[in-house]
């Protein structure tokens, strides 16, 4: 299993994360709002406001989550990073492989 996170707009996560829901790239995903978000893009200090997610999928399913999201996020350059847990409880972890199952 993995975990990945990815900044959204205000107000564009859920849209974005129902569409990874219904195509089985993810089986879950939790929206963090009120998220400021501070770096350096072009050469210029941003400030902005986002959403947070966090999603679950598994580990075969990164790739095609990635290309995905590229294809839907309105960001150039989108942060989406992956984490491996430690720890899953097993039922989670077979629910998460049963619901993002690509057959």
């Amino acid at each position: 299993m993995r975990l990945v996170v990815m900044s959204c707009p205000p107000g564009g996560a859920a849209a974005l994360l129902s569409a990874l829901v219904a195509e089985r790239l993810v089986a879950c995903g939790n929206i963090v709002p009120g998220v400021r978000s501070i770096y350096r893009w072009k050469g210029e200090v941003q400030d902005e406001a986002e959403e947070l997610v966090w999603m679950e999928t598994r580990a075969d399913r990164v790739e095609a989550l990635m290309r995905r999201i590229t294809e839907l996020h309105p960001y150039e350059v989108p942060k989406v990073v992956t984490l491996t847990p430690a720890e899953v409880l097993p039922a989670y972890l077979s629910w998460v492989g049963e619901q993002t199952d690509p057959s």
